[in-house]
């Protein structure tokens, strides 16, 4: 006898393409996280904030929210832990009090540089069992979807 659904039609959430895509981010996410959470003491969204930073200094914390599509609550704390772990430092504009300029510290840079290769690493092995043409195809599918 089939489930019941109330006359609704029967969905198949595992076939749906943005709950694949939130699992596949949520796997990914957290073999990263494994490589640097308990070595470096840092959360994903910390490690976000400190790879665009390093790539971007400086930048304010809405800087950082809009390229990592993180929400503001979550970029301030992260930010927050970071300047008290001296990872990152925060300048205040002498004209505007209200803008700050956050870059990471010698020690952030240092931080940064013993993680970088190892979630690259990472990366190259997810990718592994892709071709190249998948990897530039997915590149493209991913590009396309995210400019949509």
């Amino acid at each position: 006898m089939p489930p019941a659904t109330g006359g609704s039609a029967i969905f198949n959430l595992e076939k749906f393409f943005p709950y694949r895509l939130s699992v596949l981010n949520e796997q990914v996410s957290r073999s990263l996280a494994a490589l640097y959470a308990e070595r470096f003491d840092l959360t994903p969204p910390e490690w976000r904030a400190m790879a665009v930073l390093a790539g971007f200094q400086p930048l304010s914390a809405g800087g950082i929210c809009q390229r990592t599509n993180m929400d503001k609550v979550r970029v301030t704390r992260a930010i927050a832990r970071m300047i008290a772990a001296g990872l990152v430092s925060r300048q205040e504009d002498e004209s505007d009090r209200r803008c700050v300029s956050l870059t990471l510290t010698d020690k952030g840079m240092a931080v940064y540089d013993q993680i970088l290769p190892l979630v690259q690493a990472r990366e190259a092995e997810i990718l592994a069992v892709l071709s190249a043409e998948e990897r530039t195809a997915l590149d493209t599918i991913l590009r396309k979807l995210s400019d949509r």
